[in-house]
């Protein structure tokens, strides 16, 4: 084994030496961006970049997170960083979010946080329009740093939100990684370290202990300042320096010590079972290994290598997922991170029917297959034209790259010594290697990566109430030592087409052609009537983006068939075209940036596609053959089925399945063609032909279509390809408009309460409904008092309260099937709060109808969408969503140039009318969700009650 590795090296430093790279040398930072050190330590990242416009992306990075924490502070790094916003040296509390609001920043969706194991990252987006904001900026990343107050009765008024927190995260998934985790970690101290911490330290912890965490860690030699965005470099660097450069390190700092995990002692084989998994699965651990990135080429060749092998080995695993009766719903094995400094290979996946065994002996026997046989040179070859067309489209966009993509490099590289050559030398570094890597070399690799008879950690994680056995955890381990020891055969490579058409379709002609000017669209009428809107845009240079939706949908399929027509989709997606399974498709379009899909939703036909620049040909005939000629595959439906049953088996188990449900419920009246959460019984009701005749029947003609392009095309080059493929698109007859089923809400006040799961979990659910006039002013007040909502939610509910973590409000106008709206109020809190909760939202919105809006809390909204807007209009995805919104409500496309005009027009009496006609106290549902137990209580926290209706 020694020998055949250092053959290995060998091998690879002579070729690389003969495409000119040094593999034992050290990847130099690239020219991008500037990399420094403060005097004290502090690391510093400065990029220019213009992408988005007028905007600063600032982090401020602390190489400190949950597993610094002594035995009184279990959760004190994620609360360190909940503090960081409740007060500091310049901003008192609720100070910094409402400045950061003031200027456009919204609080969880740009300004947010996180603590990891190893880490606490500080996320700031400045708008950099006034120079101030950006002083600003860095006055909060110093703050951050080393000037959080650490108030006394904040702290404590803190608690109840970190609460709530950790409430969210209870359920099944946290029960089982709780017998799960000390097992992966192998024991070691990230099992007792979560950074969300433990909820009676969270209720006891002292002031001090949260004090002495920030204290020994949030130190100038452990951070590192991130600036990436519209800023000069040497600007950046001096303000840098004059916030941070006087910060001090500990007199006597406290070792940074990184935890360690031990190896595996013994094999071993254990059931996790919980009756309210939503999945079955089985994971195969194998020996964890120390995964120190040293930042040579050598270390950055294998990282190639690596991603080579995960992509042909899960393709295998993807292929056999396929099969009639698949093994598993879907599988992976590859070598990949477990924390900080270590990484082991492992195989996952979910279980179908057959239950774990199948799943335990295939993901075994693939492993073995890979390992002893190898791979073929059609499947590298596949591999590396997947991941060069990849790299060419980063290159292709460099210029064109959003800041925050950047910074979150440069925070990799911090942590994890990440290279950051730049995007250009990362070019021209894979273009050199990438042919020096051999069939040969990814053989060996696979076979000294695979375990051969190591040990392992085999686990069975799923529900407790399933009519499949549960094995027994000695079972699980005997069946992955049996299935090494199987024998393997070399697979077949099949042989598959050149390209996905056979010939091409007979072409159709441009008939008329218009432009507007003002918009920058043409729009072209083919000789079959359909039409085509094209936008050619400068935001990206490799990004084409294409839709089209007419009415019809799912409203015109009768009752009978619902079943068939929800589920029409992603059986014909499952089918692949023209004689090619998705498999074959997969392997004809590799080193292709192109996809399609075609689907029935409520009340519309939609298509959408996408594609590189160079690939848009590829795009259309994915298109042309998913219109006329979906395959049929027996094999293929069988496995879809049978996977969607397994899935819908335990879904149901999960509480907040059952919420959403009675919610439903209750809000529609039991209208049958409400979609609830699947059941295993509704795939009795799905047939292959008629799903497949429903899906024809509507995407076996064009008609009533205008397909609307958007992105980095020249309109004269691409036309030919519209006649070709679009015009040739047969316009049989068909109906385009909706049918009205005449779903409605109830109507007066209905409350209902639901009783479902073991955690102490409430879910409030608030729903206002009614018919209003749609019009795109009206859809923008309507959205204005949704946002000012939120926000005295937030400061109400969340920060003055403390009886919430996350939770608000949102809701839609809509003209279609009838001109309506719905406001959704979604509150997760603790049961004991529930009536709290409810009443001071009710208070709140008692408040905005009576009063209006305070113009602050509106001129946040305002300027927040301001901004967004400056950052949208350079983006391909807006454009395509305002024309396609446009084509199908009826509404003026010019109203986009109108935008802003229509903003800062918004006023507060507008905003408190609007509440006075959305938020109709007389008029709404309310469900709540309680834990199961309660039902049993004698006097629950609120009594339970039917539904029932007060005019």
């Amino acid at each position: 084994m020694r020998s055949a590795v250092l053959s290995a090296l060998l091998l690879a430093t002579t070729l690389a030496a003969q495409a000119g790279i040094q593999l034992d040398q050290t990847i130099p930072v690239g020219p991008q961006v500037k990399v420094g050190k403060l005097d004290n330590g502090l690391t510093y990242y400065i990029q220019k970049n213009g992408k988005p416009e007028k905007k600063l992306e600032l982090r401020l990075v602390v190489r400190a997170g949950s597993i610094l924490e002594d035995d009184d502070q279990l959760g004190l790094a994620h609360f360190v960083e909940h503090m960081a916003f409740n007060g500091s040296t310049h901003f008192k509390k609720h100070e910094l979010v409402s400045y950061l609001q003031s200027i456009g920043v919204q609080f969880g969706a740009d300004l947010n946080a996180y603590t990891s194991f190893d880490e606490t990252v500080y996320i700031l987006p400045i708008p950099t329009e006034r120079r101030e904001n950006i002083e600003k900026g860095f006055t909060v990343l110093h703050d951050w740093a080393q000037g959080v107050s650490f108030n006394a009765e904040d702290i404590d008024n803190e608690r109840g939100i970190v609460l709530e927190e950790a409430r969210l995260g209870k359920g099944a998934s946290d029960r089982m990684n709780k017998v799960l985790l000390p097992k992966i970690f192998n024991g070691s101290r990230y099992a007792e370290r979560l950074p969300i911490g433990k909820e009676e330290a969270l209720k006891t912890f002292s002031h001090d202990a949260l004090r002495r965490f920030y204290r020994d860690w949030y130190r100038p030699d452990l951070m590192a300042v991130v600036a990436v965005g519209d800023i000069d470099p040497a600007e950046a660097e001096r303000l840098i320096r004059t916030h941070f450069g006087k910060l001090k390190n500990p007199a006597n700092p406290r070792p940074r010590v990184s935890a360690t995990i031990a190896p595996l002692q013994k094999s071993e084989g254990l059931v996790i079972t919980d009756k309210e998994a939503n999945t079955n699965s089985v994971y195969i651990r194998y020996p964890v290994q120390e995964d120190r990135e040293d930042g040579t080429f050598r270390e950055f060749r294998k990282g190639m290598v690596e991603t080579l092998f995960s992509i042909m080995l899960n393709a295998r695993l993807q292929e056999l997922a396929q099969q009639p009766e698949p093994p598993f719903v879907g599988g992976g094995s590859a070598m990949s991170g477990l924390v900080r400094g270590y990484k082991s290979f492992s195989s996952a996946a979910v279980l179908g029917r057959g239950g774990v065994l199948p799943a335990i002996d295939t993901l075994v026997q693939e492993n073995e297959r890979a390992r002893k046989l190898g791979f073929s040179e059609a499947e590298l070859d596949r591999a590396k034209k997947n991941v060069m067309r990849n790299l060419e489209r980063e290159f292709a966009e460099r210029e064109k790259t959003d800041s925050h993509r950047y910074a979150a490099e440069y925070i990799r590289n911090f942590l994890d010594r990440e290279p950051i050559p730049g995007i250009v030398n990362e070019h021209a570094y894979v273009r050199e290697l990438m042919p020096t890597i051999t069939l040969d070399e990814m053989n060996r690799y696979a076979r000294e990566t695979i375990p051969d008879h190591a040990q392992k950690l085999v686990v069975f994680m799923g529900s407790d109430k399933q009519d499949v056995p549960i094995p027994a955890p000695d079972a699980l381990l005997a069946a992955a030592i049996k299935a090494e020891d199987l024998e393997v055969t070399v697979r077949k490579e099949q042989a598959v087409a050149a390209s996905i058409m056979d010939k091409l379709p007979k072409a159709g002609r441009i008939v008329a052609e218009t432009s507007d000017a003002k918009l920058g669209i043409t729009t072209l009428t083919l000789s079959n009537g359909v039409k085509v809107m094209l936008k050619p845009t400068d935001f990206r240079n490799d990004q084409v983006l294409m839709a089209a939706a007419r009415y019809g949908g799912r409203s015109l399929v009768d009752d009978a068939d619902i079943h068939n027509a929800r589920y029409a989709n992603a059986i014909a997606a499952t089918m692949g075209v023209n004689g090619h399974s998705p498999v074959e498709l997969n392997k004809i379009l590799a080193g292709k940036a192109a996809g399609a899909n075609l689907a029935l939703t409520n009340f519309t036909d939609s298509v959408t596609a996408s594609a590189g620049s160079t690939d848009i040909e590829t795009m259309l005939q994915l298109v042309h053959l998913k219109f006329t000629s979906v395959r049929r595959d027996e094999d293929l439906y069988k496995s879809f089925i049978g996977k969607q049953r397994e899935l819908a088996r335990n879904e149901i188990s999960r509480p907040e399945s059952v919420f959403r449900d009675e919610l439903y419920t209750t809000l529609f009246n039991g209208h049958p063609r409400v979609s609830l959460t699947p059941r295993p019984a509704d795939f009795d009701k799905v047939s292959l032909d008629r799903s497949l005749d429903l899906f024809k029947s509507r995407f076996g003609s064009a008609k009533g279509l205008t397909f609307v392009f958007v992105g980095s095309f020249d309109p004269d080059a691409i036309k030919p390809l519209l006649a070709t493929y679009l015009a040739s698109l047969p316009v049989t007859d068909i109906p385009v408009k909706y049918r009205d089923l005449k779903v409605r809400p109830v109507t007066g006040v209905v409350k209902k309460d639901v009783y479902a799961g073991k955690e102490q979990k409430s879910i409030i659910s608030l729903n206002f409904t009614g018919t209003t006039r749609y019009s795109e002013l009206e859809q923008m007040r309507f959205s204005a008092m949704l946002e000012v909502m939120n926000l005295r939610i937030n400061e109400v509910l969340r920060e003055k309260l403390g009886l919430i973590y996350g939770g608000g409000v949102s809701g839609s106008i809509d003209n279609v099937p009838y001109p309506n709206y719905l406001i959704g109020a979604t509150l997760p809190t603790g049961p004991q709060n529930v009536d709290k909760v409810i009443a001071a939202t009710m208070d709140e919105i008692r408040l905005l109808k009576e009063k209006g809006p305070d113009p602050a809390d509106l001129n946040k909204v305002k300027q927040a969408w301001l901004i967004n807007h400056t950052k949208s209009v350079r983006e391909n995805g807006y454009w395509l969503a305002r024309i396609q919104n446009a084509l199908l409500k009826g509404t003026d496309l010019h109203s986009v140039l109108k935008y802003e005009e229509m903003v800062k027009s918004l006023t507060p009496a507008q905003v408190q009318a609007a509440a006075k006609r959305y938020f109709n106290t007389g008029n709404y549902v309310q469900v709540v969700l309680y834990p199961e137990k309660a039902v049993a209580n004698a006097a629950p926290v609120s009594a339970p009650a039917a539904a029932s209706t007060a005019d």
